[in-house]
């Protein structure tokens, strides 16, 4: 090892050190000005405020936005605990989010706290913290997520400004779905003689369905000699109504999100042809277009792939054990890979085009696509087989996105919503659009969720009587900026009207 090679080393031990014991937001006095200056020399942390780093890879390129959007959460939390101590919130708006389990990175974080300056303090990439000078919940009225103060769920309800039930109510409804007792708000309601409030939230809960909370809510503050208008603070009729048992708020927000997107795509994605095709045409089809298919979708994942490659594969041309170099061989095991996915997938489109349901085909299938996707990888020991075993078990970042995927236990709540809702969705568009998206938005595999995401797509359009669709890698960018758009705000249509332009159809 030459001389720079294991001064870098030192250097990387003493950051290991540090992330061993936890830590995201790394102090200048952590680390020694050689090891700072030399880490960042290379790329291994980077400055997000004067003073304050965080680890990073080196072969992000300028800009990339992957390292911090992935530290945001735990950086915030680092932070805020040095400057502020223990005594600092998350606004109740931005509790709810978390509540909900909605861990988008937003462009100003807002904290209150009565050590707080009233001003902003910048971060990386538009990001911001603004600290304000108010008084935090009482330590009762206080949760900590993931190391985040936040309010607790009923304080954050009491609290929340009227505004956001109708600049957020997906956010709203879903925390109010969350909700099994009026008890939990009462204690506050009462404390602090808020009658505006309970009439707001008798509104909402009866809104949503959940008329016993929301009688409840009123009969107690009248029976304490408050007066009660019960108003209901949506500007729109929630598009769902919720049991008293509906409490996840990963279903709910996935409901909830379903309902309203859907009004969206019907408007901006093309009606069919409506051309009459025989399975068999149809299935010939999808194959003509494989090795186009192929090159694009592995292309848009980062694999370098040639059809030449792909041919290869495709007809048993190429040989592991003959080929030496790593980076080749991951991306023919890419293509080999996609190839036995392919296969399976045509298999659920012939039983699709025979009639079948495609919600059900769908969920019945989905595994032993993922499966054969890497069997290949597997077979070679590029990864492990206990990797293929079900849904992944633990976190996964979607490189320069905003968008956190949800938690290893909300996926195994909301995959199986989501089969639900496409086996009894009757618009074609609606299944292909939403099926896309929440698939890719619940991330369900540490890999592979792309490539699965468009097989999904196609299933549908198969479905709906729309031929087979290749996403090309030309268009990577304006693909995933539509998909960003739905994650972070929710905005639907730029991801439909992107895909009935790739169909070529008029509305």
């Amino acid at each position: 090892m030459n001389d720079v090679s294991q001064k870098l080393a030192n250097s990387l031990e003493q950051l290991k050190i540090l992330q061993d014991q936890g830590v995201t937001a790394i102090r200048s006095a952590q680390l020694s000005r050689v090891h700072r200056e030399r880490l960042l020399k290379y790329g291994f942390i980077k400055e997000v405020i004067k003073g304050w780093y965080i680890p990073s890879a080196p072969d992000e390129s300028p800009g990339d936005t992957t390292s911090w959007y992935t530290s945001f959460w735990a950086f915030c939390a680092d932070y805020l605990n040095e400057r502020l101590g223990s005594d600092w919130c998350l606004s109740p708006e931005q509790s709810l989010s978390l509540h909900i389990g909605d861990r988008t990175v937003p462009a100003q974080l807002l904290v209150r706290s009565p050590n707080a300056r009233n001003q902003p303090t910048g971060l990386l990439y538009g990001t911001s913290v603004f600290d304000m000078k108010l008084a935090v919940p009482e330590p009762a009225d206080r949760a900590t997520l993931e190391g985040l103060n936040v309010h607790s769920l009923a304080s954050a309800l009491v609290n929340c400004a009227p505004k956001h039930f109708v600049a957020q109510p997906v956010v709203v409804q879903t925390a109010l779905s969350m909700i099994s007792d009026a008890s939990e708000l009462l204690s506050l309601l009462l404390k602090g003689g808020h009658s505006t409030v309970a009439g707001r939230l008798a509104g909402a809960f009866r809104a949503i369905g959940r008329e016993q909370i929301a009688s409840n809510i009123v009969k107690a503050m009248t029976a304490a000699d408050y007066t009660i208008n019960e108003v209901n603070p949506f500007t729109e009729q929630p598009p769902l109504q919720f049991g008293r048992r509906d409490t996840s708020p990963h279903v709910n927000r996935l409901r909830l999100l379903w309902a309203t997107m859907r009004d969206d795509v019907i408007a901006h994605f093309p009606a069919p042809l409506n051309t009459p095709v025989s399975a068999a045409e149809y299935l010939t089809d999808v194959s003509d277009k494989y090795v186009s298919d192929a090159y694009h979708s592995l292309s848009i994942e980062g694999y370098r792939v040639t059809p030449e490659l792909i041919e290869r594969v495709r007809t048993g041309g190429w040989n592991p054990q003959q080929n030496d170099n790593d980076r080749q061989q991951v991306d023919a095991l890419a293509a080999k890979g996609y190839w036995d996915a392919f296969q399976q997938v045509k298999h659920a489109l012939e039983r699709v085009l025979n009639g079948e349901n495609a919600g059900t085909v769908l969920e019945e299938t989905h595994g032993d696509w993922y499966l054969a996707l890497f069997g290949a990888s597997v077979a070679a020991g590029i990864i492990n087989a206990t990797d293929l075993a079900g849904y992944r078990n633990g976190p996964v970042y979607i490189r320069r996105s905003m968008h956190t995927p949800p938690t290893p236990d909300a996926v195994r709540d909301m995959l199986p919503a989501l089969f639900e809702l496409l086996q009894h969705e009757e618009h074609p568009a609606v299944r292909i659009v939403l099926g896309h998206f929440f698939f890719v938005y619940i991330h369900p595999y540490f890999d592979g969720n792309g490539r699965m995401g468009r097989f999904l797509m196609n299933l549908m359009m198969a479905a709906g009587g729309y031929p087979w669709t290749v996403v090309p890698v030309e268009r990577r960018t304006e693909y995933m900026e539509a998909l960003e758009a739905a994650s972070v705000r929710q905005d639907i249509a730029p991801f439909t009207r992107f895909l009935g332009v790739l169909l070529g159809l008029s509305l």
